[in-house]
């Protein structure tokens, strides 16, 4: 489990990734790293408007390449400026947004017999989820489902839609799925508090 100071710092660490990369720093704030060593999570960071809260970019790390605050930082950069959806965040825009950030846990396969069962082993609002075929791949965080009213056959259809699948997909022997949960910290205004969200 990541706790809230470590939670406020990575959330801290993707915006003033995003506001020097945009010229709107000179250099990192002088903020002092919270003390741990070599902690390696996947991790994603979600930009959202403010207070419309409308999706603006959101990209990360599934599984971690170096350690925690690196991986923070590239995905921040990749959020704002390389998610396919959208155009890049400019620095007009950054007073209107909000950082959120989500560290997974390791993930676990899900392998489930009869594969029709697979909803009934989903809990919605705690498992992200990843789906792997030789067609494609994808995942979605446990956040999504709830903002989107999802039920667990819909989250499914859903993964598969992101992977460049059929709706059914997920019923398929030779695909893999993996769930995992997350910690989610977030901005509740632009440089705002920091509170957990999951």
């Amino acid at each position: 489990m990541i706790d809230e100071e470590l939670g406020a710092f990575l959330v801290r660490l993707a915006r003033s990734t995003v506001e020097r990369a945009l010229g709107l720093q000179s250099q990192a704030e002088d903020e002092t790293q919270p003390a741990i060593s070599g902690l390696k999570r996947g991790v994603f960071v979600s930009i959202y408007t403010f207070p419309g809260v409308d999706l603006r970019g959101c990209m990360g790390i599934p599984l971690s390449r170096t350690d925690i605050f690196r991986d923070t930082a590239r995905a921040a950069v990749m959020s704002a400026f390389h998610d396919p959806r959208f155009p890049s965040l400019t620095p007009d825009e950054i007073d209107n947004v909000v950082f959120e950030v989500s560290v997974l846990s390791e993930p676990e396969r899900l392998d489930v017999r009869p594969r029709a069962d697979l909803p009934r082993h989903i809990r919605i609002g705690v498992d992200g989820l990843i789906i792997e075929a030789r067609e494609g791949a994808a995942l979605l965080l446990p956040q999504v489902p709830v903002e989107y009213g999802w039920e667990a056959e819909e989250y499914l259809m859903h993964l598969c839609l992101k992977a460049g699948l059929s709706l059914t997909d997920w019923l398929r022997d030779d695909i893999q799925l993996y769930r995992f949960t997350a910690d989610v910290f977030a901005e509740e205004e632009p440089r705002g508090r920091v509170i957990k969200i999951i």
